[in-house]
Formats: C-alpha cells, structure tokens, sequence
C-alpha cells in the first residue's frame, strides 16, 4: 500500500511554491519499506548541456533519505543529515523520467541510517547514497 507524503510550501525539493525547486511528490511504500519521488529534472538543474548537476542529484537523495524514516512514522520522526555519501554511476539526463528511492537501513534512538538510489527510466542506478 503507498500513502502520499506531506510536501512543504518552500522547500528546494518538494516546495509546492517555491518557483525555483523541483516540486517532488513523495509516495510511502510500507510493503517495502521504500519511499519513492518520480519526477523530471528540468534542463534549468544542469550541470554541463543536458546533464544534471551533481549537487542537484545530492539534494534529492538527501531528501529521499530524510523522507525514509516517515514511511513508519510522522513529521515528529525527521531527523537531520550529520554525513552524506554519494557515488555518481552514470550521468543523469536532464528533461528525463527518474525515480528517487530510499530506504531506513536502522534506526537507534535519535540516530539513523538510510540509503538512497537515483534510477533512470530503464531501471539503470545513475547515483548511491548512505546517509546518517
């Protein structure tokens, strides 16, 4: 079963207003334990012509990771990045389907662990990334 996630007015990835940000909508998957953001990065994010930039793919999964401890528990239960790591696999195409997805790895007290993927549309991983 997916329950759609809250969104916020401003924020830089799911701000609904923020005319600058990418306006993810984040989807609960409690089956798999997942939450997920399909979206199109628009061209406006790149890096070199055609390519998202780095930092772009950064935040997002950052995001993704901070939304995983919400698929068992509310707004009261998000926590804050202390470390981020990122390893780009592939380029990720601008104006292009992907889909963001992450993952509680474990939680202890006010601390925890996620992963987080960037897929393209054929299911190629274009980023990883582990967070605390």
């Amino acid at each position: 079963m997916t329950v759609r996630q809250p969104n916020s007015r401003t924020c830089f990835i799911c701000g609904r207003e923020n005319p600058f940000g990418l306006k993810a909508s984040w989807v609960s998957d409690r089956k798999s334990g997942e939450v997920r953001s399909q979206l199109v990065i628009p061209e406006h994010f790149n890096g070199y012509p055609g390519v998202v930039h780095g930092g772009v793919i950064t935040a997002l999964l950052d995001e993704a990771m901070a939304r995983s401890v919400l698929v068992e528990g509310g707004f009261d239960d998000m926590l804050v990045t202390a470390k981020l790591e990122v390893a780009f696999r592939r380029p990720t195409p601008t104006d292009t389907p992907v889909v963001a997805v992450a993952r509680l790895v474990k939680r202890i007290g006010n601390r925890a662990i996620a992963e987080a993927e960037l897929r393209l549309a054929d299911g190629t991983i274009a980023a990883r990334a582990e967070a605390t």
